[in-house]
This record gives structure tokens, C-alpha cells and sequence, in this order.
């Protein structure tokens, strides 16, 4: 199966909905699941330079997921029942939870905020952190607009601890400094 990828439907500034319907580029169902692609985008770039085969699969599976996630947001929610649309499932969140407490094993406690940076992995992470920050700020206004399935706020919730964890961990494996937040006074 093929299709092009230039449509022209959308030149005057609106987009076509999972399962139906078109909606103004600028609408926050667009934003947050343009925001789930923005996020998809960085952790295809963090897992580029990830070293780890573990941690490179974890981000694949990732990946895949915020696909489905960006499905789920970009359906209309009266055609839901009309589309078949991949899943998000509880042990998904619960996954993330896991690789996350297998990282957290290797890494000192937590006492102080940490900087973002030092090193180009952790940075990576850093920055997938805020987007997906950002991601899970939309999905939740637009949840309150319209109601989405209970596991794509949690999803989000958790996939952004588990990019802060990640960027830890990279700075474990790289022998990097975590640098701690010290403020003035």
C-alpha cells in the first residue's frame, strides 16, 4: 500500500481526523497530538545516540506507543467507535514503571534538583522531559474539553519520570556529573 504524502487538503489550514472530520490546524486536539510527534521526534534522536541496547529497545517501544497515543488524540472521540485504533494498555504504564525502577537501582539517591546537562545523552533526555511535559499539560486540557482514555494521562505522567530517570542513568553510564541545584541564599 502506498499513498503520497502531499494531500493539498490541508493549504487552507485546516487537517483531516482519524475516522473522519477536519479540524483548524491551530485546535488543541492538534497541538497535543502535534506535541506527542514533537516528543516522538526528540526520542527518536535520544535513542540515536543511546549506547545501551536495552535502553535503545525501551525508547523503540516508546516510540511506538506515542504512535498509538497520537492516534487515540486524532480521532474525533464520535468516531472512536467507528475506527480501529491501537491500544495503550495499563501494563504499559506499568512497564515504564519497571524500567525505571531497574535504572533507579544503579543511581544514588535523590536529594536535590538536578541541572539538565552534562553530557549529550543527558541533555537528550532533558529535553524529551519537557516535551513530553508539554504533551502531558495539552492531553490533559484537552481532556478536560473531551474525555480521552484514562491511560494516555498516565502514560504521558509516567513516560516523563521515566525520561528523567533516563537522563540520570545516561549520566551514571557516562560517568558524567549530575550537577545540583544550589540555590543563592
Amino acid at each position: 500500500m502506498s499513498f503520497k504524502i502531499y494531500t493539498k487538503t490541508g493549504d487552507k489550514g485546516s487537517t483531516a481526523l482519524w475516522g473522519g472530520g477536519r479540524l483548524p490546524k491551530y485546535h488543541l486536539r492538534i497541538e497535543a497530538y502535534g506535541s506527542l510527534d514533537e516528543l516522538n521526534a526528540n526520542l527518536g534522536l535520544l535513542r540515536d545516540f543511546c549506547e545501551q541496547e536495552e535502553q535503545r529497545q525501551q525508547l523503540l517501544q516508546i516510540q511506538e506507543r506515542l504512535f498509538s497515543l497520537g492516534t487515540i488524540m486524532a480521532t474525533a472521540p464520535e468516531k472512536a467507535h467507528k475506527v480501529k485504533q491501537p491500544d495503550v494498555l495499563p501494563e504499559d504504564v506499568l512497564q515504564l514503571e519497571n524500567w525505571m525502577d531497574a535504572m533507579d537501582e544503579h543511581l544514588a539517591p535523590l536529594k536535590n534538583f538536578v541541572l539538565p546537562g552534562g553530557h549529550p545523552q543527558v541533555s537528550r533526555a532533558n529535553i524529551a522531559r519537557t516535551v513530553c511535559r508539554r504533551a502531558e499539560r495539552l492531553a490533559v486540557a484537552l481532556n478536560d474539553e473531551q474525555a480521552l482514555p484514562e491511560v494516555v494521562l498516565q502514560y504521558l505522567n509516567r513516560l516523563s519520570d521515566y525520561l528523567f530517570i533516563f537522563g540520570r542513568f545516561a549520566a551514571h553510564c557516562h560517568q558524567a556529573e549530575e550537577v545540583l541545584w544550589k540555590p543563592r541564599g
